[in-house]
């Protein structure tokens, strides 16, 4: 077989095989032979092999890997015709090279130790970031400049506008969903009508602003990490520092303030939608809208409704602020931006559960 300026011959098949290369064995000329040889080498296994170099006029480390390779497929014993010291040396190299490549890399293993301590690290940082948040907060009049106004209405519109499709989707499904979910039961005892206080308060007082924080740390929450991740990759923080801009000022509170102001209208809509796919069901179940209107109104008040929309204030903040943070925290290479927003998105969420546990218990304190 020719390659070129490189060739392979074999003989002596039926006894002790040799194979002749002959010309340059360098990249191209390895890379053309590289199946025959290889084929031809593992089909003498269990046979004495020579491997003849004495017409190889140039060898490399590419030459020496295909060598290498081929005395790996055959799996025994070879005799080298032809090698001076460089090329020994070369195949030595590529040796090592190849099972250094076999061996599987290390399982990760992390102490309890080392768990602790990146945790640690995690909550030293998140209070940092808080810190240079509330310390932002309370230099804004005099760093007016570094907010633009059209900035935070950009804000307000991709969090809140373009959110409400989505929350009105995933609301009108899930009234839906429990209507119809606990209308069955419920049937078997008369009481088909109590489903509209079952949906409505737990709406109001749990869903609403829980589903609604779960879809702005999936779309709101990685969207900022991206974004502001991106601006670290490209050094745009460090510009802006450069300039005499701090970054929380400018990037950060415009985000967490129109996220708080968004969160409420959004809450409410959700609510609004799930209410109407209840509706919806007991609809069809025979009531009438004007006896589910009351139901509602007799199992909610006031208070379930602005219990509601406190704790989407206070969710929508934890977003906006974990979403930031992973962008500011976004370490280099191209996995950087893609773990940020992944880590905003797990932070958001898990941060609302744990939110909505306190406000459930500080309810239950306060008797609301």
């Amino acid at each position: 077989m020719q390659a070129g300026h490189a060739r392979l011959s074999v003989s002596g098949e039926a006894g002790a095989p040799v194979l002749a290369i002959t010309g340059r064995l360098d990249a191209k000329g390895a890379g053309v032979l590289w199946t025959a040889t290889l084929r031809a080498a593992a089909k003498a296994r269990e046979r004495p092999l020579t491997i003849d170099l004495s017409a190889a006029t140039f060898c490399d480390l590419d030459g020496a890997t295909l060598l290498a390779a081929a005395e790996a497929a055959h799996g025994g014993s070879i005799t080298w015709v032809g090698t001076d010291e460089r090329t020994g040396a070369l195949l030595d190299r590529a040796r090592a090279g190849l099972a250094a490549s076999a061996v599987p890399p290390p399982v990760a293993r992390f102490s309890p130790r080392q768990v602790l301590a990146a945790g640690l690290d995690a909550l030293a940082g998140g209070v940092g970031f808080l810190g240079e948040t509330a310390i932002a907060l309370v230099r804004l009049p005099a760093r007016r400049r570094m907010v633009r106004f059209p900035d935070l209405l950009l804000q307000i519109e991709q969090s809140g506008t373009r959110s409400l499709p989505l929350a009105t989707l995933v609301g009108y499904l899930m009234g839906l969903i429990m209507a119809f979910q606990s209308a069955v039961p419920m049937h078997r005892f008369g009481a088909d009508l109590f489903v509209a206080d079952l949906v409505s308060v737990s709406l109001l007082r749990e869903l609403g602003p829980l589903l609604a924080a779960v879809i702005l740390a999936g779309r709101i929450g990685s969207a900022f990490a991206a974004e502001i991740g991106t601006m670290k990759v490209n050094e745009e923080l460090d510009a802006l520092t450069t300039m005499g801009i701090d970054p929380v000022t400018n990037l950060v509170l415009p985000r967490i303030v129109a996220v708080m102001l968004v969160m409420p209208v959004i809450t409410l809509v959700l609510e609004m939608a799930g209410l109407a796919g209840m509706t919806t069901v007991m609809r069809a179940f025979g009531f009438p809208v004007v006896a589910i209107v009351r139901e509602m109104q007799s199992a909610t008040g006031l208070t379930d409704l602005l219990g509601g929309l406190a704790k989407a204030v206070v969710f929508g903040l934890a977003v906006a602020a974990i979403g930031c943070r992973a962008g500011i925290a976004t370490g280099v290479g191209p996995r950087a931006v893609g773990l940020a927003a992944t880590a905003a998105v797990v932070g958001g969420i898990v941060a609302t559960i744990a939110l909505d546990g306190v406000f459930a218990l500080l309810f239950y304190r306060l008797g609301l």
